[in-house]
């Protein structure tokens, strides 16, 4: 699979694996790891990784990355191919935050008639937050730092005031695609060539061999040209990949 996970964390993972060994009815963890990873428990990979992941996001997150992307990279795109269609590659979306976010501003911009139309194409190793994602229902306070111009016009609310939960609007939920997929397979299976690829908060579960892997495997579905976007503790320093530095955690490829 490529995960790494820190050795401190063994109990944590122990912890939320437990009940999946009980639930198959396994003693202990050599058992369980060795029905994994055997052909008859392919199907377990999936769920295994639902419980080990971490899935921590937010809208809006690392604000500077939205701002760049309004301020520098479509106004060159549209510079450049004029009516295309944007493609978007939200690599790890995780419950959706990120790739909500992007059709939030990507909207706004169709609507000031700065861009013609976009797609954006979200993936997750996750079933669990795929669902969430898909479903596009939030607790309120996942969205008290958004503007209340951006609330109104993106979330609905209940009328029942004792209802927290908010939901992403129908025409914000179309422009989003979902799909379970997982860097370390072998092949890529998608045709599109993306514009511009999120991979945020991603590749520090790898090691470094596989974070260089991974990488150069998601840039052969990038344009040259097109736009990467990394996490805030994330790094390709001394990677052999094709990507040059714009800003921190902003790269372009060559």
């Amino acid at each position: 699979m490529g995960i790494k996970m820190p050795e401190v964390k063994k109990i944590m993972i122990e912890s939320r694996l437990q009940k999946r060994l009980q639930i198959l009815n396994f003693s202990n963890f050599k058992d369980y790891l060795e029905f994994v990873f055997s052909k008859h428990g392919s199907g377990e990979i999936i769920h295994m990784m639902d419980v080990i992941t971490t899935n921590k996001t937010d809208f809006f997150r690392e604000p500077h990355h939205f701002e760049f992307l309004q301020q520098e990279v479509i106004p060159e795109f549209v510079k450049q191919f004029k009516s295309k269609i944007l493609n978007i590659w939200s690599a790890g979306c995780s419950s959706g935050e990120e790739p909500y976010t992007l059709a939030m501003v990507l909207t706004d911009l169709v609507m000031k008639q700065q861009l013609a139309d976009f797609s954006i194409y979200a993936t997750d190793i996750s079933t669990n937050v795929l669902q969430k994602a898909v479903i596009a229902i939030y607790h309120e306070n996942k969205i008290t730092s958004i503007p209340l111009i951006v609330k109104k016009k993106y979330f609905l609310k209940s009328k029942d005031p004792a209802n927290k939960s908010v939901r992403i609007c129908p025409e914000i939920r179309r422009k989003v695609v979902f799909e379970r997929f997982n860097f370390m397979d072998d092949h890529f299976p998608m045709s599109t060539t993306f514009d511009i690829i999120f991979c945020r908060n991603v590749i520090i579960y790898f090691d470094r061999l596989t974070q260089e892997k991974v990488i150069n495997k998601l840039c052969m579905k990038l344009r040259k040209g097109g736009y990467f976007f990394l996490g805030h503790s994330e790094s390709i320093t001394n990677m052999n990949v094709p990507l040059e530095h714009i800003k921190p955690t902003i790269f372009r490829k060559i």
